[in-house]
């Protein structure tokens, strides 16, 4: 078994300066600081938990990424998950959804990126998610579902924290995601701020929306609006007919200089993808960094790269992260290069494909 990783002590040390960076920013208020000093403390108990399952030859990532249903209550243009998995049939059910979370615990995952369709249409998630107070839960919503209960959870459970997604501006907004969701986001997010929770914006950097959203008024104005972490993702093309929407390379150089004087200027966390990837060794899906699973309970690569060998319906999460695809990825320099139009697996799909062809399917008792 290849229980090689990227650069796992650089990953390792960056996430520790991410949660460091998070608890100085959140040191205005205890509850929330509470919580980082907690993932904080869990980081090292995780990473000590993940030396030892590779000692015993079992490569354990730091992260998942946990897309819990397919269904959305919008329709956005370009959306990968409804291009990959129009189906929302066969989702696992809540005692499942639990049982991946704990036994990720377990193994020495140190935190979760919760995702969809929009996630907030499982409501028993909040209880699962309360449940694992070590734990930080990074969770993808388009807002609009984030209800007044919602909102008092959060309040509870400093430990789930909302990533809103925004597209640039008014326009820019709607005309992707629907009319009148930009101004319902951004009267929740004055609510969010009125109710002291701690929160982020996940931006897909798109060709058209770029200057508007790296734009320094449009940051600072979040900034004072309350929001204390910026995802960027370049976007990839998943829709035929998105093409275009991929950054240039020269929007991708400005990006990466751009990361710096954020992080100066702002007391904000900033995280873009792929460039902080690159930092840490490149591409990190296939169990480098991180591992994804989606609704149906299928581990795959990454959440653009829907191609897998191993089910959590049959096999613990233990056996799947021995995936001979993932063995196979990581086995392959190209496909942990950042080259720009997204996501190298689906990029280099065919390669990807071949991969799960040639392997062979292992069976788990």
């Amino acid at each position: 078994m290849d229980t090689r990783t990227a650069s796992p002590r650089p990953l390792n040390g960056a996430l520790k300066v991410f949660y460091k960076d998070a608890l100085r920013i959140a040191l205005s208020s205890p509850r929330q600081a509470l919580a980082f000093v907690r993932a904080l403390f869990w980081l090292g108990q995780a990473a000590r938990r993940r030396a030892s399952w590779r000692r015993r030859g079992v490569n354990v990532p730091p992260i998942v990424i946990f897309s819990v249903t397919d269904r959305c209550n919008l329709a956005c243009k370009g959306c990968y998950a409804q291009s990959f998995r129009p189906s929302p049939e066969g989702e696992l059910d809540a005692t499942e959804l639990r049982k991946v979370i704990e036994e990720a615990r377990g193994l020495g995952v140190s935190f979760f990126v919760i995702a969809g369709g929009e996630p907030l249409l499982r409501p028993e998630l909040g209880r699962i998610m309360a449940d694992f107070p070590q734990m930080i839960f990074f969770v993808f919503t388009n807002g609009l579902l984030l209800t007044d209960d919602w909102i008092a959870t959060l309040r509870r459970r400093r430990n789930i924290v909302p990533l809103l997604s925004l597209e640039g501006d008014l326009a820019m907004t709607d005309e992707r995601r629907g009319p009148g969701t930009y101004d319902r986001l951004r009267a929740l997010i004055g609510r969010l701020k009125k109710r002291g929770i701690f929160f982020g914006v996940s931006l897909t950097l798109t060709r058209p929306h770029f200057s508007t959203i790296t734009a320094p008024e449009y940051t600072k104005s979040l900034v004072a609006a309350g929001c204390k972490f910026f995802l960027y993702l370049e976007y990839t093309p998943t829709v035929e007919g998105t093409e275009d929407w991929t950054l240039t390379a020269g929007q991708r150089a400005e990006m990466r200089g751009a990361l710096p004087a954020w992080r100066a200027a702002h007391r904000a966390l900033f995280i873009a993808v792929p460039w902080d990837e690159d930092d840490v060794g490149g591409c990190l899906s296939a169990g480098r960094g991180f591992v994804h699973i989606n609704p149906r309970g299928d581990v795959e690569p990454c959440p653009f790269a829907p191609f897998s060998d191993s089910n959590l319906r049959r096999m613990p999460l233990r056996a799947a992260l021995g995936s001979k695809l993932f063995e196979a990825i990581r086995s392959v320099p190209q496909l942990a290069r950042e080259t720009g139009e997204g996501c190298i697996l689906w990029k280099e799909r065919a390669l990807v494909i071949s991969l799960l062809e040639s392997g062979s399917q292992t069976n788990y008792s």
